[in-house]
């Protein structure tokens, strides 16, 4: 299988890269910037996702699009270009044939009681909010997908670089509320973020559903 992912040299989307070669599958890694370490055996393509037309000729030669597209944590407008470029890539995997659509997104959309999401709570840092919001709320837009054999992951509350796990392969899945540990954490590493995404490319669990994980 060949695989497209988007945001592939990002803190997510190098992960998935490196775990899909891992398992010998073709990936062609889609970025605004070649990387600055190229891995062995990904076709790069440098592309900005606004153009539609690229965008749709790439994904006519794949059989599943993964999505870690960000906006720019730093980007003033972080909402509306994601919301734009997250629509623009759904688009494009559907005027180009493919089914198969994994969409990584944020873990502020995910249900601490029946009232609140992580998002709007206290400790959620306000630094990331406009763009958790962005992805909250694509959430909702994709959930209208009917024509896509899509899937929404939303990481576990606590994955971030200083999370240094590694590769495990262990893991715990959930679908709407965040997978607690013994202590009340939310916890998953980069590289099993990787893993969780890859066998769900595989095993096709959450059709048309949005799910997360954590250990």
């Amino acid at each position: 299988m060949k695989i497209a992912v988007i945001g592939a040299t990002g803190f997510v989307g190098k992960h998935i890269v490196n775990e899909l070669i891992y398992r010998d599958y073709d990936v062609i890694g889609i970025a605004r910037h070649f990387p600055m370490e190229i891995v062995l055996n990904v076709t790069y393509k440098v592309l900005n996702i606004e153009n539609l037309t690229s965008l749709i000729n790439i994904f006519k030669d794949v059989d599943a699009v993964i999505s870690a597209y960000n906006a720019g944590w730093e980007n003033p407008n972080i909402y509306d270009d994601y919301l734009k470029g997250a629509q623009q890539i759904q688009d494009a995997v559907k005027l180009a044939g493919v089914k198969r659509f994994i969409v990584i997104g944020g873990a502020g959309s995910l249900w601490v009681n029946k009232t609140t999401q992580v998002i709007d709570t206290p400790e959620f840092p306000k630094d990331y909010y406009l763009g958790a919001n962005a992805a909250r709320n694509y959430l909702e837009i994709i959930k209208q997908e009917s024509d896509l054999d899509w899937s929404f992951f939303s990481p576990a509350v606590e994955m971030h670089q200083g999370i240094t796990t590694g590769r495990t392969g262990n893991y715990r899945l959930g679908k709407d509320e965040p997978v607690l540990d013994d202590n009340d954490r939310s916890i998953l590493s980069v590289e099993d973020l990787a893993v969780v995404v890859v066998d769900e490319l595989e095993n096709n669990k959450h059709i048309r559903m949005r799910f997360t994980a954590a250990y």
